[in-house]
C-alpha cells in the first residue's frame, strides 16, 4: 500500500483534492488515472480508501469510498533531543524515529549545543515523508525548539528520564520502563549536557538513565531509547 497524506479530510469528507505538487507526483510520476484508488491518511490514525474522480495533474480530485480509523497508541513517547552539529544526522534520526514509532519530538537547545537553529519546515517534511513511507497513519509531533532550561521546568508527560554520560547512579532504561506508560525522554547534544543541567533536571523529578556501556552519538542514542520505549511495549 502507498500512503499519501492530507491534513484537511475526516470523517465527513466526501470530495477532496490534492495540491499540485501532490496531483503532479500522483497523475505524472505514478500515472494513476480516473478509477484507481488511493490510500490516504490524515495524520491522526485514520486510513480513508480514495477513488480518483479527476485525474488532474493540477488538481487531482478523489471520493472517499471507505475509512479505517487505526488503534492509539497505548503510550506516548516524546524526545526532547538536541540539534547536531550536522544537519544531516538529526533529519536522519526523524526520519527513522518516525518509522519506529516516536509521538512527539522537541529539539533542546543545551548550554553545550553547538547548533542552536533549526529549520521546522523542512524537519516537518523529513517526518512526513517517513510517515508516508512506513504507511503509519499517526503524524508525530514536531515543537518548536526551546532551551532545555524551559523544557525541563514546564509540566511533561508521564515518567520523566533524562539519559547522560555522567559516572552517576543511573537506573537502566528498561529497569523503569513500565507498559503502556507515557514517557519523556532528554537526549543531550554532542558534548552531553552539563553538570548545572543534569542537575536541574534531577530538581525536577528527571530519572538519569543508561542506555548501554558505550559512548553514542546523540543521534543513536535518541534511536536506541525510541526503539527500546517501542520494543518493550509490543
Amino acid at each position: 500500500m502507498q500512503l499519501f497524506y492530507n491534513p484537511n479530510i475526516d470523517e465527513q469528507t466526501e470530495i477532496f483534492f490534492f495540491d499540485k505538487e501532490e496531483s503532479k507526483h500522483i497523475i505524472k510520476v505514478l500515472r494513476k488515472k480516473d478509477g484507481d484508488i488511493l490510500f490516504v491518511t490524515n495524520g491522526l490514525g485514520y486510513i480513508f480508501e480514495c477513488e480518483i474522480t479527476l485525474a488532474s495533474d493540477n488538481k487531482c480530485t478523489v471520493k472517499i469510498n471507505a475509512f479505517e480509523k487505526k488503534e492509539t497508541p497505548k503510550f506516548h513517547l516524546h524526545l526532547a533531543v538536541a540539534p547536531t552539529k550536522m544537519n544531516d544526522r538529526y533529519e536522519w534520526f526523524l526520519e527513522k524515529a518516525t518509522e519506529i514509532g516516536v509521538q512527539e519530538i522537541t529539539p533542546i537547545i543545551c548550554d553545550r549545543s553547538e547548533r542552536k537553529v533549526i529549520n521546522k519546515e523542512r524537519f516537518e517534511k523529513i517526518i512526513l515523508s517517513a510517515l508516508k513511507q512506513c504507511n503509519e497513519p499517526y503524524l508525530p509531533k514536531l515543537n518548536e525548539a526551546v532551551s532545555f532550561k524551559e523544557f525541563v521546568t514546564q509540566k511533561n508527560k508521564g515518567t520523566l528520564l533524562i539519559a547522560h554520560c555522567e559516572e552517576t547512579d543511573k537506573k537502566t532504561l528498561k529497569s523503569v520502563l513500565k507498559a503502556n506508560e507515557d514517557i519523556t525522554l532528554l537526549i543531550g547534544p554532542e558534548g552531553d549536557f552539563s553538570v548545572k543541567e543534569i542537575a536541574l533536571a534531577l530538581e525536577n523529578n528527571y530519572i538519569p538513565v543508561s542506555l548501554g556501556n558505550t559512548r553514542l552519538r546523540t543521534e543513536t542514542a535518541a534511536l536506541v531509547a525510541c526503539h527500546s520505549v517501542v520494543f518493550f511495549n509490543e
